[in-house]
């Protein structure tokens, strides 16, 4: 048995088994939430197939945006995303994660997002907002060095997650966008490009933070 994949104990599914097969009494909810934890754990499914789910739904939603189907798109975004945050957590769960497995899931999350954003500078372009799509642009660079910073951190033994623009943030703002773009059925009115303006700020403060905290960070151990 792997010593890493979370189970219950064995006598605790022997009496949930019994009561389900006798029917005497029902299931709780955190009873059927374990029910289907272990069924998943026991299944196939692995974190590199949910990594790869995200990427194709990402690129789903880069093709929405070129079709301007905004609601859609956000939607399918949405989705592709909850599977980049899911993956690394059924890897801890279930005990099947590999060391490429988080290597492709870090480098599949930079991608997808840089390939939505992408699109959406397109979009702008088109329309002849050079402003906005400089500043689409501006964001996928900034984006792509918030996670950099990160890892060079980690890498000279420095814990950064500090600033509020990780990956969450960043989508919550970016499905704003799209799901209230001109033309979406939520609004005839437009956030797509202040949800661009809000991420190339906070995105651009949130490495500034990095720097000077890996900075502060590196100072102090050197004093010690």
């Amino acid at each position: 048995m792997d010593p890493h994949r979370t189970t219950r104990p064995r006598h605790a599914r022997r009496a949930t088994g019994a009561r389900r097969r006798n029917g005497s009494e029902p299931l709780t909810v955190a009873e059927v939430r374990t029910l289907a934890r272990d069924r998943l754990i026991e299944s196939r499914l692995t974190p590199n197939a949910i990594s790869l789910t995200g990427l194709v739904l990402n690129v789903a939603a880069a093709v929405l945006v070129t079709q301007r189907y905004w609601l859609l798109a956000g939607i399918t975004f949405i989705v592709g995303s909850i599977m980049d945050t899911l993956d690394g957590r059924y890897s801890r769960m279930s005990g099947k994660g590999t060391p490429f497995g988080a290597f492709l899931d870090s480098t599949l999350d930079r991608a997808e997002e840089g390939i939505v954003l992408t699109t959406v500078a397109a979009y702008f372009a088109s329309r002849g907002q050079d402003f906005a799509a400089a500043a689409t642009a501006w964001t996928i660079g900034a984006s792509l060095m918030v996670s950099y910073a990160r890892a060079r951190a980690e890498a000279l033994g420095v814990e950064c997650k500090v600033g509020f623009a990780n990956r969450a943030t960043r989508v919550v703002i970016l499905s704003t966008g799209l799901l209230f773009a001109k033309g979406a059925s939520l609004g005839d009115f437009s956030l797509l490009a202040p949800a661009i303006y809000v991420m190339a700020v906070v995105t651009t403060i949130t490495v500034l933070q990095r720097v000077l905290h890996v900075r502060r960070e590196l100072n102090r151990a050197a004093m010690t």
